[in-house]
């Protein structure tokens, strides 16, 4: 954990106190120590993403330092206090940049942060009976060049079944969380026994941009209608369902992503309705 004038930030592992860094990365930091597969990065507290939304000197040299061993490309991400708690998730009201230089961090955090103050994120504050405004703290990770990524629920959140659902689409998960496409949706038990497995025609995909950003791309014709997952990468999405569930204490809405180092964990949460 670094000072500047006051304000902090901290390795994910250590940025365990969701009053400081935020629920978002306070469930990071509980996924690193239980050695899931989180990618590198660091919090910063709202208060210092204020002075570096102000070019505090200071501050943006210590995110600086912090960001080049993150690598050539970075995801930034909203980690407001009060988000993915076990009654408000804030699930798309929050601003996320993926593939963003390392030059371009400080930018990139100060509209997460702004994104707070839409008034779509306000009005969700007031329907959930949060006060405004929100203290909005950010994560910045090394960016996951996904070949598919999407989304995983340990327990059906619109039935309530003891049972595992998958949506996942080409490319980064933005095109799932976004809705640009249509995911293919896998049912499966908890031992891992497939209920149903619908494949979606699938025609564009995200993908971080060589000049930094994402783009989509049209995804080929022999691929659009083929199934995104193979039985391997089902099994290895349940495997880490299987490891989220017991650390969490409950069932968990994931976000993952599958390269080719392996699958990675980006986000986890409480269901909420």
């Amino acid at each position: 954990m670094n000072p500047t004038a006051g304000a902090v930030w901290a390795w994910l592992p250590e940025a365990a106190d969701a009053a400081v860094f935020g629920g978002k990365a306070a469930g990071l930091a509980r996924a690193s120590r239980a050695d899931l597969p989180v990618p590198r990065g660091i919090a910063i507290t709202s208060e210092l993403v204020d002075l570096v939304m102000a070019n505090d000197v200071a501050a943006l040299e210590d995110i600086n330092t912090a960001v080049r061993t993150l690598g050539p490309s970075l995801a930034i991400r909203s980690s407001a206090i009060g988000e993915d708690g076990t009654s408000a998730s804030f699930a798309g009201q929050h601003l996320t940049r993926l593939g963003v230089p390392p030059d371009q961090v400080a930018r990139a955090a100060a509209e997460v942060a702004e994104s707070a103050t839409t008034a779509s994120a306000a009005a969700y504050r007031s329907r959930m009976g949060l006060d405004p405004p929100a203290r909005m703290a950010v994560i910045i990770q090394s960016m996951i060049t996904a070949d598919v990524a999407g989304v995983m629920f340990t327990r059906d959140p619109r039935t309530g079944a003891v049972e595992r659902v998958i949506e996942a689409s080409y490319g980064l998960g933005e095109s799932v969380v976004t809705g640009l496409v249509v995911p293919d949706l896998y049912r499966l038990t908890r031992n891992g026994s497939l209920l149903e497995a619908r494949v979606a025609e699938k025609d564009l995909q995200v993908r971080v941009a060589e000049t930094g950003g994402t783009e989509q791309i049209v995804v080929p014709e022999t691929r659009v209608r083929a199934a995104a997952l193979t039985d391997e990468a089902l099994a290895d999405l349940m495997r880490l369902a299987d490891r989220c569930e017991p650390t969490f204490g409950q069932s968990c809405d994931i976000e993952w992503a599958l390269s080719a180092t392996g699958i990675s964990l980006l986000q986890c949460r409480p269901i909420t309705r």
